[in-house]
């Protein structure tokens, strides 16, 4: 596997006055021998231009937060990363790695989760390249080896979680999102560290059911939603209907049997359990006429 190794390349303005010393120095010999036909000076002449002019390419700049790779007939040779004007060999291939923290967002991929229920979903990735020589060696296209890798892993987390517990303590992917972006910026760690890059953030960016299930699931889940405030309900009027029984006893406001404390608890759960309000209804007999 590839490296990064730091270059160390000449400083680019110490190199700018010799070369320009070599082409100024170049032209007077050439002038010199023109003028008084000597041979000698006009060839000197000539080869300190072409000195000059072949060492011209050596020249190249480092931006802040940027990476330059140097390769010299194909073996790689170092990184220059501080920024700058710089000069190394000229038959060097200079190849620019933007070291800049991205965005990258995927598509809504359509997956099946956990329960096999169709789903929607998509993230947003945030990275930047660390290692120049694995980015620019190890993969073919480093940028869209990230958004490959990061479409696959969210397809994996999204088949491996439910879209909903269901009542259960199980993870899933609309009730825990801190664990499910914990799993999926460990999944793109793996993925993409081969390739030298670095995943910062990665968290879930959309999610939904499938357009042809999405009404069937949302009756299931105001379905949930009823049963589960009707049990609040019933928990909280069966508390105080005990509690109306013994603040009867304990004052000895009446005296109940079975049958009227039975009474009592049904007209109670009634009202306190209906949707619409209760209408009082005067009874002028006796339970047992």
């Amino acid at each position: 596997m590839f490296r990064e190794v730091e270059a160390r390349p000449s400083p680019g303005l110490l190199m700018a006055v010799l070369v320009f010393a070599l082409l100024l120095g170049g032209a007077f010999l050439f002038y010199l021998g023109a003028r008084y036909e000597e041979g000698r000076f006009a060839i000197g002449g000539i080869l300190l231009l072409t000195a000059g002019v072949v060492a011209t390419p050596g020249f190249f700049t480092v931006a802040p937060n940027e990476g330059k790779v140097l390769t010299l007939f194909g073996k790689y040779k170092g990184t220059a990363k501080t920024p700058g004007l710089w000069f190394t060999n000229p038959f060097m291939t200079k190849t620019a790695i933007s070291l800049r923290i991205r965005n990258f967002e995927t598509n809504k991929l359509k997956v099946n989760d956990a329960r096999s229920n169709p789903v929607e979903i998509g993230a947003i990735v945030v990275w930047k390249v660390i290692d120049t020589a694995e980015a620019t060696f190890e993969v073919n296209d480093y940028v869209q080896y990230v958004a490959v890798q990061s479409e696959s892993a969210v397809r994996a987390l999204a088949s491996s979680y439910p879209y909903d517990h269901h009542g259960d303590d199980a993870i899933a992917l609309s009730t825990h999102p801190t664990e499910i972006s914990k799993g999926l910026l460990e999944a793109l760690h793996d993925r993409l560290g081969k390739a030298g890059v670095e995943v910062l953030e990665a968290r879930i960016s959309h999610l939904a059911y499938s357009p042809e299930i999405a009404a069937a699931m949302l009756q299931r889940q105001q379905a949930s939603a009823i049963v589960a405030a009707r049990q609040t309900i019933v928990e909280g009027a069966v508390g105080m209907v005990e509690m109306a029984l013994d603040a009867l006893s304990a004052r000895q406001i009446v005296t109940l049997d079975d049958e009227r404390k039975a009474s009592m608890v049904s007209n109670l759960l009634v009202v306190l359990c209906s949707d619409r309000a209760a209408q009082p209804v005067v009874n002028t007999g006796t339970l047992y006429s």
